[in-house]
């Protein structure tokens, strides 16, 4: 394959979607990045110093931080990224980059980290009543997300192989698309993140961006039934409605650098993981310093966390008392930090790219017109 591209649905901050692309930049030095949005400075160098192809939304007003707004024009957005040059495209996607086009006898592989949110199974944390209201949901957000979730599947088929980010993804792959998926876990930078000689504390951390599906909010509500010191480290459109909720024990510390990052998992008595997530790097990298995470138990965090080994697991009904009781096991638990070391190293850095490009060339080696 001559010229590769690859594509994520939009550039506008480095959490672990960007991360994925990081790696995939560094190991496809010449390929052009087609994406929804680009705002210059959000992502790191190495993500930008590839040539970048924005879509339409990139000229819409207040694109930079309203361009969820756009959600009805992705389609057309999308249908206008150029890939004809192309004979692989990469794309990294979550909601509508995966349904870019590619030309005859070209190959689309698409490391899908969910199929889309907002139009399938999460509709009310985005859109729901207790979101916008219940007549702007009714009568505006469910229509355009009927649509969407219609579009969406409908382009899987420009798609000639998934590969998903761990089986609860695949089996949403499986449930929405129809398709099967190859499974890949993302890399967890476990030479960057690793253990230090330092106290740990006795207060809890969620490095999380504040979205409303990550279920800060149910963090917040278990810590401040236990009395718990709880630390949050991201932001995000929630930010002033959590800190609205919080009570004295929860301290909001916005977006930190990695060294600080790393720094609050090495002094947490565990990180939490409030929310279902696809996968969720932020656990292992938390298990990569040696420190253990309190998640809900659905989703990715099954695959990751190993309840009275590297952390706790909650109840999966997702309520503020079963959370609770969670973080009550976890003070109580005494876990061995080089077994939850251990265990993260199972995802790291080499095994991804060891596994990515086994799948990238068994799918560039197939004849002609091969689906999975």
């Amino acid at each position: 394959m001559s010229r590769v591209a690859l594509a994520h649905d939009w550039l506008t901050g480095m959490r672990g979607g960007e991360k994925v692309l990081e790696v995939l930049c560094d190991r496809y030095p010449d390929a052009d990045i087609l994406t929804l949005l680009h705002v210059p400075g959000s992502v790191s160098n190495r993500i930008e110093r590839h040539p970048i192809q924005t879509s339409l939304v990139q000229h819409l007003p207040a694109a930079a931080t309203r361009y969820r707004s756009y959600l009805p024009l992705f389609p057309l957005a999308v249908n206008r990224l150029d890939a004809s040059p192309y004979d692989l495209l990469i794309s990294t996607s979550h909601c509508a980059v995966k349904s870019i086009q590619v030309r005859p006898g070209a190959r689309h592989l698409c490391y899908c980290f969910s199929p889309m949110r907002y139009a399938w199974d999460q509709f009310d944390a985005y859109f729901g009543p207790a979101k916008v209201g219940a007549l702007k949901s009714r009568l505006i957000y469910e229509p355009i997300m009927r649509r969407m979730a219609r579009w969406d599947a409908a382009t899987a088929g420009r798609v000639h192989r998934f590969v998903a980010i761990s089986d609860h993804v695949a089996q949403r792959i499986r449930r929405y698309y129809n398709r099967d998926a190859t499974i890949v876990y993302p890399p967890v930078d476990t030479v960057f993140f690793h253990p230090a000689d330092v106290p740990a504390g006795s207060h809890f951390l969620i490095v999380s961006a504040l979205v409303p599906y990550k279920r800060i909010d149910l963090a917040i509500a278990a810590c401040t039934r236990l009395g718990a010191r709880l630390r949050i480290v991201g932001d995000g459109p929630e930010r002033e409605t959590l800190e609205r909720a919080a009570g004295p024990n929860v301290e909001f510390l916005g977006w930190q650098t990695d060294e600080q990052i790393r720094d609050e998992y090495r002094r947490a008595l565990a990180v939490l993981l409030p929310g279902e997530e696809d996968f969720g790097i932020v656990p292992l990298e938390a298990q990569a310093c040696g420190r253990p995470v309190v998640a809900l138990g659905r989703g990715g965090a099954l695959e990751t966390v190993v309840h009275g080994e590297t952390g706790a697991l909650s109840a999966p009904d997702g309520s503020v008392a079963s959370f609770a009781a969670a973080l009550r096991d976890a003070q109580r638990m005494t876990f061995d930090g080089r077994r939850i070391r251990t265990h993260a190293e199972r995802f790291s850095l080499d095994r991804f790219v060891r596994e990515f490009e086994a799948v990238v060339d068994d799918t560039v080696a197939a004849p002609a017109g091969t689906t999975w």
